[in-house]
């Protein structure tokens, strides 16, 4: 492989995952090295600046200090009255990104946008693709994937209540962008399309049938025909806020658009009175799964304590029962089975340089569609 720029240079390999090398190309003979994602603190950060952002949202961010490019990076959504931190602290997220090792993005609303600082599921001006807060977490989903490298193949978005209808568009908006999605005592994606007709979709059936529950999904990104995110739905029985009948509808919805049944093919009974139904696609892989809480009300499951699938804080709407983030992490094998191992960098690079340009050469990685040259952040060359 060849490609001819200015002395300083940064190469991108994408394949599954990506991983990044440093090109210092001051003289000849330059030798390339594995570079690190941008190192966090270890604290949830504000990041000012992301992008476009007509949905006015605030964007927060955590990561385990020193995390590898090629990580998978996690969008998680918080409730109504709810903000990032909040979700930060109780939800569990932040113990298996450090467990696991990925980003994790936590957008944040507020009463500018809606009076309960609710992310706006229902409002076809804010929650479709390219427009208002949806856009706004696309931006937010760029950056991150810029700052840390991130595997675009892996990226996940998951939400409470509110921030759970906006899960549920997103994935429909941009199934391009998210591998899968967890959503967690939430609506049908664009069950709703005004904030008058919100409260109708939290407490009483659409009557509507899987095919018309599909075609909202097809409908938010007409042409796209997969293939489709991963999705698990997180409801308590005794939901009087959200009803559960929203989970049957978002079961009948997604299952649907991956063109499986609405039988499950396996079901098993869980701690915390929990029933996981799994529908499996044609190749015998989870696609969707519903997980029903016998007796939870609102909110998102937690489990506190020190076990691996221990996780969260009991508060408002973070109800002790099962730690949710666990078994949503599993399904989507963040905990790292069924992901394709980060191939090795490209080998024998080599720099050429001259007073205005300098030659790059290296060699071929097997499986690699191509390599693309960055400088300061910005792509300047490829090769394929």
């Amino acid at each position: 492989m060849r490609v001819h720029l200015p002395p300083v240079r940064r190469l991108v390999r994408r394949l599954s995952t990506t991983a990044v090398l440093a090109l210092l190309a001051a003289g000849l003979g330059t030798a390339a090295t594995v570079a690190p994602a941008a190192a966090a603190s270890g604290s949830l950060q504000q990041v000012t600046g992301f992008g476009s952002n007509p949905g006015n949202l605030a964007m927060y961010e955590y990561a385990p200090a020193n995390l590898p490019a090629g990580a998978p990076l996690v969008v998680a959504l918080h409730g109504c009255t709810q903000t990032a931190n909040d979700y930060y602290t109780d939800s569990g997220w932040q113990k298996y990104a450090d467990l696991w090792g990925f980003a994790v993005v936590f957008p944040q609303t507020s009463s500018a946008n809606n009076a309960l600082s609710c992310f706006s599921w229902f409002d076809s001006g804010k929650d479709t693709r390219g427009n208002g807060e949806a856009a706004s977490v696309l931006s937010m989903v760029t950056h991150a994937e810029s700052q840390y490298g991130s595997d675009t193949h892996r990226v996940f978005v998951t939400g409470l209540s509110a921030g759970a209808g906006m899960t549920a568009d997103l994935l429909a908006d941009y199934p391009d962008v998210f591998a899968g999605g967890s959503i967690d005592s939430g609506l049908p994606a664009q069950c709703a399309t005004t904030q008058a007709a919100a409260s109708g979709c939290q407490d009483a059936s659409q009557n509507l049938t899987p095919a018309q529950w599909g075609d909202k999904v097809r409908n938010s990104d007409p042409g796209y025909t997969g293939p489709w995110p991963r999705v698990a739905i997180w409801q308590g029985t005794s939901d009087y806020t959200v009803y559960p009948v929203n989970a049957t509808e978002l079961r009948d919805q997604w299952t649907n658009v991956w063109g499986i049944g609405q039988t499950a093919s396996s079901t098993a009974s869980l701690t915390g009175g929990t029933t996981e139904s799994v529908y499996n696609d044609a190749s015998g892989k989870p696609a969707v799964e519903l997980y029903q809480i016998s007796g939870m009300g609102h909110g998102l499951a937690v489990n506190p304590g020190s076990g691996t699938d221990q996780c969260g804080t009991a508060a408002a709407y973070f109800v002790q029962s099962i730690c949710s983030s666990y078994y949503t992490g599993l399904f989507w094998g963040l905990d790292g089975s069924g992901t394709v191992t980060v191939p090795t960098a490209p080998t024998g690079l080599t720099a050429t340089a001259t007073s205005s340009t300098a030659t790059l050469s290296w060699s071929a990685v097997s499986g690699a569609a191509s390599y693309n040259v960055y400088r300061g952040g910005g792509k300047v060359g490829s090769a394929s």
